[in-house]
């Protein structure tokens, strides 16, 4: 990690883009800046910033000797001792902890381990640790720094505006500085380079930059992989596969239509919920293995189900019972990005928004597996098994056919009733139905003695009945 000195400029900017893997904002020195100096030096280093609250804003701090002297003295009370260097702000009253990834991991304080995750700092079990110690001599791959590319000819500007429209900050002059704050890279003796992360990101064609980073979208006939109908490899960034490998799936996935009292227009409803197909490859292309050179992120579509797969099983130091329940970032600077563009929600939480959601959709849970490749199944409602007889699947056809008739002439019972003089067009408009729908229906309601015409066709009105 280079120990800059921080410009005026650059603090406008951190102050904009707010806490991250590598930043963290603190009104004052406590007790718990301890743990925010092991989590930095346990991870890719990071930078605290004394005398800034929670919420952005500068409220300052007094600067003294008995305070730097606290400072170095629970730096160097750590175990082993974090490397810190102090740099002051005198004009915003600031003192900025700079804390370079540490050479002895890991360490730790009174309080025990911990390590940068996203934009928090969590304290380490023993198998994390455990974990942590074996894992310290294979490299962390979102932290590599692409030395052998010119970072401003594979920069794509268009991809960077548009991950900072997400975040809501504005493109500024020294882009440099701005990914160096995002994480997506670093200096080396003097030059900038990206990093992985920043190539995921931001770069033009980053498959061609790292092998292997395509999402893979298949759509098979059958249950097996006999025959394939349709194949798509997804060659964006890690935004672009996301959306794109949704729309994938929307594509070959089922629909129904929906109307309620409360919204008349017709609403498309996935078989499967969106939020648990997100989830799911957000979950894919974040904590894949991408140092495994020989596979890739698999989105998968059969007659009776959706396999979502990346490579890389389940994290280390992540016992099968604790899966779901606490998370353990393979790729935290990747992961950092997403939450920050609100890809994710909130650390280790996305297993629990899968289950919630097909919980809600009285859809089937999803099946988890991990060996050498972590793999999300979900059973597709829409399948019938050869096992159902003729009328099953007449009555499985037919009960979601006649419900939403009924839900439909209820709202059209309305409308009249709250506008009588509504046009037939303006009937087609609101229920997202037809013009022949909406005579078809109309027909029925007067046959049923629901309605009666009062007048002409035109400027005459609805009449709805009280039987």
């Amino acid at each position: 990690m280079i120990h800059r000195r921080t410009t005026p400029e650059e603090l406008a900017l951190i102050l904009e883009e707010g806490e991250g893997y590598t930043l963290e904002f603190k009104q004052n020195v406590n007790a718990d800046l301890a743990k925010e100096l092991v989590a930095f030096a346990n991870a890719s280093g990071g930078r605290i910033f004394i005398g800034v609250d929670d919420r952005n804003q500068i409220t300052g701090c007094r600067f003294s000797n008995a305070l730097f002297s606290k400072i170095e003295t629970m730096a160097g009370s750590c175990d082993p001792p974090v490397t810190i260097f102090i740099e002051k702000l005198p004009d915003q009253n600031i003192i900025v902890i700079h804390v370079p990834e540490g050479a002895n991991r890991p360490h730790r304080c009174t309080k025990g381990f911990y390590l940068r995750n996203g934009a928090s700092s969590q304290k380490m079990s023993t198998a994390d640790i455990t974990a942590f110690i074996q894992s310290e001599g294979k490299v962390r791959f979102d932290q590599q720094l692409r030395m052998d590319l010119d970072w401003q000819e594979v920069l794509d500007p268009s991809r960077l505006e548009h991950f900072l429209s997400l975040i809501g900050i504005a493109q500024k002059t020294d882009t440099a500085n701005l990914l160096r704050n995002l994480g997506a890279g670093d200096e080396k003796e003097g030059r900038f380079y990206l990093n992985q992360t920043g190539m995921l990101f931001f770069a033009k064609n980053p498959a061609l930059r790292q092998p292997y980073v395509n999402v893979i979208c298949a759509l098979f006939k059958g249950t097996t992989k006999a025959y394939i109908l349709d194949r798509k490899e997804l060659s964006g960034n890690i935004l672009e596969n996301v959306e794109d490998a949704l729309l994938f799936l929307k594509k070959h996935l089922q629909l129904r239509w929906e109307i309620t009292k409360d919204s008349p227009r017709r609403q498309e409803i996935l078989e499967l919920p969106e939020v648990a197909l997100r989830e799911a490859v957000v979950n894919a292309v974040c904590h894949r293995d991408y140092l495994e050179q020989g596979a890739q992120v698999m989105v998968e579509i059969f007659d009776d189900r959706v396999e979502i797969h990346n490579p890389g099983g389940l994290p280390r130091g992540l016992p099968e019972k604790d899966f779901g329940k606490r998370s353990v970032c393979r790729n935290p600077n990747i992961a950092a990005l997403l939450l920050r563009c609100d890809y994710i929600e909130k650390m280790g939480t996305g297993i629990e928004r899968i289950y919630a959601a097909l919980k809600n959709e009285n859809c089937p849970p999803v099946k988890i597996e991990y060996t050498t490749l972590f793999s999300l199944v979900f059973s597709r409602p829409s399948y019938i098994t050869s096992r159902g007889t003729q009328k099953s699947r007449e009555k499985t056809r037919e009960k979601p056919r006649e419900k939403p008739r009924e839900k439909t002439r209820e709202i059209i019972l309305e409308l009249m009733r709250k506008t009588p003089d509504i046009t037939t067009a303006r009937l087609a408009e609101l229920t997202g139905l037809t013009p022949k729908g909406i005579e078809w229906q109309i027909a029925q309601l007067k046959k049923n003695g629901l309605i009666e015409r009062v007048g002409p066709d035109k400027g005459g009105h609805w009449k709805v009945t009280d039987n």
